[in-house]
């Protein structure tokens, strides 16, 4: 899976290269063209159930299109359905993502939800977050760019929730809200996740929920 971002951070897309063969997963809507030579096929990707979870507890499409390579080069193009940032990985291991994030892998990769419990309960960003673990390459996306952190044993980062984009296996989180409930409403921030190291974080520069909360009140509204 030779992966190629361009365009970014702004506008950014996936310009995957297959080899005859190859397989690679994709979020429904998330092909933007692709080269004679590409076979596509639209699944649940591990059944009903997984695609249930994906779906209502993950935040993602209940289905799954898979491309298939039937000659050596032939290319496939993502992209996000919002202006940002594309990145590709490899994995070897696990990797939790947040919903909205995903967008390809590859097929030695297992893509499923993973219950957040009590730790994301007031979270705005939902409940669930993907699960994405195995080896091979992922490609996710994001609003705004995309930043690394990387936590050091008992070395803790705190990060507005919607700025979240995932964070490696072994990093312990949990999600509060900023000082009590009158800042929480008031201060324009609502609630943040403090991660714990060892391993990793990712975040996006930009919240899409702050986006919305700037746009709807400049919408015009109708009249009865």
């Amino acid at each position: 899976m030779q992966t190629e971002i361009m365009y970014g951070p702004a506008y950014a897309t996936a310009k995957v290269v297959l080899s005859a063969g190859e397989v690679v997963r994709a979020e429904a809507g998330a092909m933007l063209a692709m080269s004679p030579g590409v076979a596509m096929e639209t699944t649940t990707q591990g059944g009903v159930l997984k695609g249930l979870r994906r779906s209502v507890l993950g935040g993602e499409s209940f289905f799954m299109n898979t491309f298939t390579g039937q000659v050596d080069g032939a290319e496939l193009w993502l992209a996000p359905p919002l202006a940002g940032d594309v990145v590709a990985w490899p994995i070897n291991g696990t990797l939790f993502v947040q919903s909205g994030s995903y967008l390809a892998s590859s097929q030695g990769l297992e893509v499923d939800s993973k219950w957040g419990g009590s730790k994301t309960f007031f979270s705005r960003e939902g409940l669930f977050m993907l699960r994405v673990s195995g080896q091979g390459d992922i490609v996710l996306s994001s609003y705004g760019a995309i930043h690394a952190i990387d936590l050091q044993p008992g070395q803790t980062y705190t990060v507005d929730t919607g700025h979240m984009v995932a964070w490696t296996e072994g990093v312990n989180y949990a999600v509060r809200k900023v000082g009590n409930w009158k800042s929480t409403f008031f201060s324009g921030e609502g609630f943040v996740v403090d991660a714990t190291g060892p391993g990793r974080i990712y975040i996006q520069t930009r919240s899409q929920d702050s986006f919305l909360n700037w746009l709807i009140p400049q919408l015009p509204q109708q009249s009865s």
